[in-house]
């Protein structure tokens, strides 16, 4: 946490909060190269604009950033149309073994809710997740996210209502007994 009397070191900042950016990056983007490009962004960011900080909550503004940056990266996806790879090329892409950080990740979130998530618009994304996997309050959710209180909470309802449609088939089957048994 940044400390009005003595400012962090660059190092402790990014020590302290690398983590929780990455984390929150992977729920965002839904994929590990993505989210390490992203924290990269948002670090190199606050380290370019450190300086003109003022005392709030520094978790909020990583929050702030991380998402606009992410917003940002979505709108250039849209405009830069990306071929699919021949399948020449593809197989001769070297494949890798899952990572220290992909084994973190897939045991954290399951990866099928990931991909529910991958599925949301990514306004709908970032309030789901800052909701329910960050626990933001919906107040702090509309200040990250320059958005009306309201605009949250629909946006929360709906990613919600969309995840439960995408993840029916994890939902818990009732049991039932067979017919004449007693109980």
């Amino acid at each position: 946490m940044m400390d009005s009397k003595q400012p962090a070191s660059w190092d402790e900042i990014v020590r302290l909060h690398s983590a929780r950016v990455y984390r929150f990056a992977y729920r965002l983007t839904g994929n590990r190269y993505d989210a390490e490009d992203l924290t990269h962004d948002v670090f190199v960011r606050v380290f370019r604009y450190l300086h003109t900080y003022r005392p709030d909550t520094f978790e909020g503004w990583l929050y702030r950033i991380t998402t606009n940056l992410f917003f940002d990266q979505v709108r250039r996806r849209r405009r830069i149309p990306f071929g699919e790879l021949s399948t020449d090329l593809a197989g001769r892409l070297p494949t890798r073994e899952p990572g220290p950080a992909q084994v973190f990740d897939s045991r954290a979130l399951d990866q099928d809710v990931q991909v529910a998530l991958g599925q949301l618009a990514p306004g709908v994304r970032a309030a789901v997740v800052l909701r329910d996997i960050e626990a933001f309050s919906y107040k702090e959710i509309a200040d990250l996210l320059g958005v009306e209180v309201g605009t949250v909470g629909s946006r929360v309802h709906r990613g919600r209502a969309r995840l439960r449609t995408s993840l029916a088939h994890r939902a818990p089957r009732s049991r039932t007994s067979p017919v004449g048994a007693t109980r």
